[in-house]
């Protein structure tokens, strides 16, 4: 019996006990990992899902995290003979050894679900403005409890609000002096939390890596040297 799953924008056919490498997951050697993300079971009596096949999973061990092969690539400029450049890039990636196909049962069998480095970032992100929100729900039922004109004072500082707004967008660095960067992807960028040339001068390989996936863009960030360029427009 084997199976097709789909993870980091890729399909693999895969049966028990192959070993595989894909896009880098969010895990640690040893941890079990879930593809719940099934195209296919094939065996006997084959299934094609439409996209997916509901409830199938395949349980994988993560065996270790690597870095594939060097890639090089040979940038030329137009119209100018003497400027040429080599980069250099390595994608990480995820070791697995496949140890389960499950045609039923998979939304229920409590395994962590494999997940890129972007999607836990974003899980980490969007988790802390609902803890915000649950307060906010709160304010209101203990000024039902206090008298009227109490409540008329606390309702002038709700004008703030968009004040502060204001000044954050206003405090932000003009993202599109990247290179690669337009409008579409500033706003992605804006999105993703990332407003100053200081805060892409800090990144990691971690979150070079977790970026990528927010943004769809492999390697686009190494490629164009992002974080040289911004170093010295925070400096500017």
């Amino acid at each position: 019996m084997f199976a097709v799953l789909k993870t980091g924008g890729k399909q693999y056919k895969v049966q028990s006990g192959d070993t595989l490498r894909v896009e880098k997951l969010a895990a640690d050697a040893g941890d079990k990992v879930q593809f719940n993300e099934i195209l296919m079971l094939g065996g006997d009596k084959p299934v094609i899902g439409s996209p997916l096949v509901d409830g199938a999973a395949v349980q994988a061990e993560v065996v270790d995290q690597i870095k594939g092969d060097k890639v090089i690539h040979f940038v030329k400029r137009r119209r100018k003979h003497g400027s040429q450049r080599t980069k250099g890039h390595r994608q990480q990636l995820t070791v697995l050894r496949v140890t389960e196909i499950l045609e039923k049962g998979g939304d229920k069998s409590g395994v962590m679900a494999a997940m890129g480095a972007g999607s836990v970032a974003a899980v980490a992100v969007a988790a802390k403005p609902a803890k915000k929100a649950e307060k906010k729900a709160e304010a209101p039922k203990k000024a039902e409890k206090k008298a009227e004109p109490k409540a008329e004072k606390t309702a002038a500082p709700k004008k703030a609000a968009p004040k502060k707004a204001a000044k954050a967008e206003a405090g932000s660095d003009d993202l599109k002096q990247l290179s690669g960067v337009g409008p579409a992807l500033e706003k992605k960028l804006h999105a993703a939390g990332v407003t100053t040339f200081a805060q892409i001068a800090a990144w990691t390989a971690d979150d070079v890596a977790a970026m990528d996936e927010k943004l769809s863009f492999k390697g686009r960030i190494e490629r164009e040297g992002w974080i040289a360029q911004a170093k010295d427009l925070a400096k500017g």
